[in-house]
């Protein structure tokens, strides 16, 4: 069973999926991927530095994300370009790690599913839901300046739209034990109607 996971930014996917990890899921963390794996590809960052030759540092070769993010969340065409470059690589590196184990339960955070059409590729999928004042204060946490966080929510489908075309939704404007016992009893309806 492969469940995609949903929801803002700051809204709680990644706290939610390390609680499905702890009931027996397989984890793919998207963002993880990207930063990790993706934004290290010489042929990427080849590509990155042409396009905006400020966001890869010239001492070491790294793609400066907050640079790159600036010139992508100002501009539809080239986040278009970003999205372009990285999601074919990304969805071979989702099939890649799916076909280690195509028996298990997994989970894969998935920022942009409903946004990409990505909604075949699972099973179920599930969103996780916060208010827009808890998603804003933990972006900020996180440091990312409130204009810049309101920027970059702003380029995604609106939580209304993704609360409605979710087969499942975990609220996470409680404490962590709720959303604990929200993913828990989720697991185990998927498990019993298996």
């Amino acid at each position: 069973m492969i469940l995609g996971l949903t929801g803002g930014m700051g809204g709680g996917k990644t706290t939610a999926a390390r609680l499905f990890e702890a009931e027996g899921y397989r984890r793919i963390d998207s963002d993880a991927l990207v930063r990790d794996e993706l934004l290290i590809l010489p042929e990427v960052v080849r590509q990155i530095e042409k396009k905006f030759p400020d966001a890869v540092d010239a001492g070491t070769g790294r793609v400066n994300r907050g640079l790159l993010a600036g010139h992508v969340f100002a501009d539809e065409a080239a986040l278009a370009w970003l999205e372009n470059l990285l999601h074919p690589r990304l969805y071979a590196l989702w099939r890649e790690q799916l076909a280690t184990a195509p028996g298990a339960r997994w989970i894969v955070e998935v920022p942009l599913l409903f946004e990409k059409g990505l909604e075949n590729w699972f099973d179920f999928t599930v969103c996780v839901a916060t208010s827009s004042a808890h998603q804003i204060a933990r972006l900020t946490e996180r440091g990312i300046p409130q204009a810049l966080a309101e920027q970059r929510i702003s380029k995604q489908l609106s939580l209304a739209q993704k609360l409605e075309r979710a087969d499942f939704v975990l609220s996470n404007d409680g404490t962590p034990e709720t959303l604990r016992m929200q993913v828990a009893r989720l697991a185990l309806s998927l498990t019993n109607a298996r």
